[in-house]
């Protein structure tokens, strides 16, 4: 017993020691003009378990890092919820909609087609194809999340890529869990049903969208910062420990816990006023930032530069076919809707 106190405390020393590590080497890196994160990526792939193993698999596969990751993946979701106010979000949310559907559905239909082909010629079963397009789907929202944090930067480009990075989890995830569905169905008698994807997709959204509707209300009867920061993080946690009991009852750990912050904050930041919210997240931004190293670290430390290197042109075709997609997807849906506002505004206005 007493081993093991001494192993959990070395474990948590290695994380504390990473995370100051990975702070150390965003500066270096921002001193470079690049963003942090770079600095954290690769720092996760060097002390990770493919590399020096300093914060290797007894601490990744720790029931107490997977329990810390999730609630700080809630606190990181604080980020982009606390942005999409509907007000702001009114004059281009219909843009930032079709952006993000056609930025991901291309990106699957394009990674999709050319392994498709490659699959034809080599001999490997097509449907792996479209698990790979919907692989190619998932971007993690923090990285882009903290460059914003980081820079501070504010304007059109930001204030539609905060949106988007929160939508096209969700359709990731959307997208991905179908054609698993598909494909499982295709391959066993024991497929999911569909309905029972759609509501495991949309689960963390009602979860956070529950806990922020409560959160809210009380909110509005709370007049100081002290409260009202107390109130948030209180529901904050309630709505995490709601995603882990729902986890728990499952066969599998499927919630995204990002997904739960960003619904909870989203509509709890909607319900009261933007003077309150702003206190709270003067207060929340360090923690939000830290909570970012860490959830930064743990996707890089499974990065395996072996594989990477192994799989040779497999590497090359995927990381290019998926720019491709990511690119016309959201050309074409950008693209679309300014043909659109061009013929209404010749329509109503056709003299200028």
């Amino acid at each position: 017993m007493r081993r093991k106190r001494y192993e959990h405390f070395f474990d948590v020393m290695r994380l504390i020691v990473s995370v100051i590590i990975a702070m150390i080497a965003g500066k270096l890196v921002s001193r470079l003009k690049l963003p942090s994160i770079l600095g954290w990526l690769i720092t996760g792939m060097i002390i990770g378990p493919h590399a020096l193993n300093f914060l290797g698999d007894s601490v990744l596969n720790s029931t107490w890092f997977d329990t810390l990751e999730s609630l700080l993946e809630c606190v990181c979701g604080l980020m982009i919820g606390t942005e999409l106010i509907w007000k702001d979000m009114k004059k281009a949310g219909s843009q930032i909609l079709v952006t993000t559907i056609t930025e991901s559905l291309g990106t699957f239909l394009v990674v999709s087609a050319v392994f498709g082909v490659i699959f034809w010629f080599t001999g490997t079963p097509i449907y792996l194809a479209f698990m790979f397009g919907g692989i190619a789907l998932a971007t993690a929202p923090a990285p882009s999340l903290s460059v914003v944090n980081e820079l501070k930067t504010d304007g059109p480009v930001t204030r539609t890529l905060i949106p988007m990075a929160a939508l096209d989890d969700l359709v990731g995830a959307l997208v991905f869990f179908l054609v698993i569905a598909f494909v499982s169905a295709h391959i066993s008698a024991g497929s999911v049903p569909v309905g029972v994807i759609l509501f495991l997709v949309f689960l963390p959204v009602l979860i956070g969208a529950f806990t922020g509707f409560i959160a809210g209300l009380i909110l509005k009867h709370v007049h100081t910062q002290q409260s009202s920061l107390g109130v948030m993080l209180l529901m904050l946690l309630v709505s995490a420990a709601i995603g882990f009991v729902i986890n728990g009852l499952l066969p599998t750990p499927v919630l995204n816990f990002m997904l739960i912050g960003m619904a909870y904050s989203t509509v709890f930041a909607n319900m009261i006023p933007s003077e309150q919210l702003d206190g709270i997240m003067k207060v929340m931004n360090p923690v939000i930032g830290l909570s970012l190293i860490v959830v930064i670290l743990n996707l890089g430390t499974p990065l395996d530069y072996h594989l990477i290197f192994g799989a040779g042109i497999y590497t090359a075709v995927y990381i290019i076919s998926r720019a491709i997609g990511k690119y016309s997807g959201a050309y074409f849906g950008a693209a679309t809707r300014l043909l659109a506002y061009i013929s209404i505004s010749t329509a109503l206005f056709p003299d200028h």
